[in-house]
């Protein structure tokens, strides 16, 4: 499809109770490459948050009381709409976020594999029925839909962010109203469109694109109507949406920043690890919270994988994400490019050596090259602060111990990984690195039946897997007579 019929496909009103709606007012979506506007879409007001709560309440015990095989296929359904029009989406997503094509394919079947997973899941919510022990009559746990839910999803990954939390709310049977990022609301409000024609039922999902997220979420959060909210972002707006929710009490799930080491022993395989620290720092050009975001090297190994990882870095090529050319694509926007430069320029002035990159390109877009800093100090920012972009600093230690204290040494704790041949090592490591997910000689770790999430400042609440969908249901007990 041609990019001016794609993107005049994609609705660009708000998205209440399965239908368009205008707004008062609007705000434009920009391409990161060249900063050129894509479109023009409805910005929400706190009246407009609460008129999609309103659908939300309206159709949310009828939800709930979806026998859950239907929910399932009406699930599958959606999976199987996004897949076949799997080549659009990953075009929208990257004109409106930057990434090059290969990487929006994959999250596109990444994403859509949250609502596959959880349309099995749908049907298998379980309780228990058991005697009581002291043989006064009988305990039965059931659970229950918590009720409409509010997701405040960002911009790296429009879509994938935002299937990861409708996949087992609406399994559960729970309504949702979706904030999509500022800079990417174009792939939601498609989602929203497909989903609709899939056959969910209206009202179940409300969309809305707002440049005043502040307003929006104090319209939802301070409402009663709401029962859960759940984040991804940075963690010091995790700390004031937590804050802001304790008044009413509501049920949270936080996926917040994180520092990932990357942590490669003297008995690892270096070219294996060089191949993970290609995935794990890459993938998305470097703007992931699970990106890897500092390089722990062995010092007998690290020459070695030094050298490798800068032959691998400088194959990248720069360029539009949408030019099937381009192996990198732009940052999401020039503050972030101001971020990298200054956490760059921070580590050489304290010592670092740039070893390939390290200078924007400059001209149109915000674009910053594949970059690789060797001896990189212990006082450096760029080791205690998240990346956010295609920069490897490595580090050098000893001995296991210093290997580990150093992965430790940061108050995140999301997602970190191991590279060593020994069995042993690699279980030690991994239940001594204080973080949600490990990953052991691997460089991707992100599946929809594993459980997402971390530790420490990196959050709390899991996303995918069994886990999954317990963050969107009640227990209940109900105590019975013999």
């Amino acid at each position: 499809m041609a990019i001016e019929d794609l993107i005049s496909s994609v609705p660009t009103g708000l998205w209440i109770g399965g239908e368009e709606r205008q707004a008062a007012s609007t705000f434009n979506v920009l391409d990161p490459s060249d900063d050129q506007v894509l479109a023009t879409v409805a910005d929400a007001t706190a009246a407009d948050a609460v008129a999609a709560l309103d659908a939300a309440c309206a159709v949310q015990a009828e939800w709930a009381a979806t026998a859950p095989r239907k929910r399932g296929e009406i699930l599958r359904s959606v999976f199987e709409a996004i897949t076949e029009r799997a080549d659009d989406i990953a075009a929208l997503m990257t004109l409106e976020m930057g990434k090059v094509l290969a990487e929006s394919k994959g999250e596109v079947a990444y994403g859509a594999e949250f609502f596959r997973w959880f349309s099995e899941e749908a049907v298998r919510i379980a309780g228990r029925f058991t005697p009581a022990p002291a043989g006064t009559g009988r305990i039965l746990v059931t659970k229950q839909a918590v009720g409409p839910c509010y997701a405040i999803t960002p911009w790296n990954f429009p879509l994938a962010m935002g299937t990861r939390k409708m996949g087992p709310a609406f399994a559960a049977g729970c309504t949702m109203i979706v904030k999509p990022a500022q800079e990417t609301p174009l792939t939601m409000l498609l989602l929203a469109k497909l989903m609709d024609e899939a056959g969910l039922p209206k009202g179940v999902l409300s969309v809305l694109p707002t440049s005043n997220p502040g307003a929006v979420t104090s319209a939802l959060v301070d409402d009663g109507r709401l029962r859960k909210l759940t984040f991804t972002g940075s963690t010091g707006v995790g700390k004031a949406l937590v804050k802001q929710s304790a008044d009413k009490l509501l049920r949270t799930s936080m996926e917040l920043g994180g520092n990932a080491p990357f942590i490669v022993f003297d008995d690892a395989d270096v070219d294996a690890a060089v191949d993970g620290a290609i995935l794990a720092k890459m993938r998305n050009g470097g703007e992931a919270c699970t990106a890897a975001n500092r390089f722990h090297v062995a010092n007998s190994v690290r020459e070695e994988f030094t050298d490798k990882l800068v032959k691998r870095m400088s194959e990248f090529t720069l360029g539009k994400g949408i030019d099937p050319a381009s192996t990198l694509g732009p940052l999401i926007n020039s503050k972030q490019v101001s971020t990298v430069t200054e956490l760059v320029s921070d580590a050489v002035s304290k010592g670092a050596t740039v070893a390939v990159g390290g200078v924007a390109p400059g001209g149109p877009g915000n674009f910053y090259p594949a970059t690789v800093l060797a001896d990189v100090p212990a006082d450096a920012r760029i080791l205690k602060e998240e990346i956010f972009g295609p920069v490897a600093p490595i580090t050098g230690f000893d001995t296991e111990d210093e290997g580990v204290a150093a992965a430790n040494n940061t108050e995140y704790g999301l997602a970190a990984y191991v590279y060593t041949q020994s069995l042993d090592r690699a279980l030690r490591v991994a239940e001594g690195i204080q973080s949600g997910m490990v990953g052991i000689n691997r460089g991707v770790i992100s599946d929809a039946a594993a459980p997402f999430g971390g530790i420490k400042e990196s959050g709390f609440g899991r996303e995918g897997g069994i886990e999954g969908i317990d963050e969107y249901l009640d227990t209940k007990y109900i105590a019975l007579t013999r």
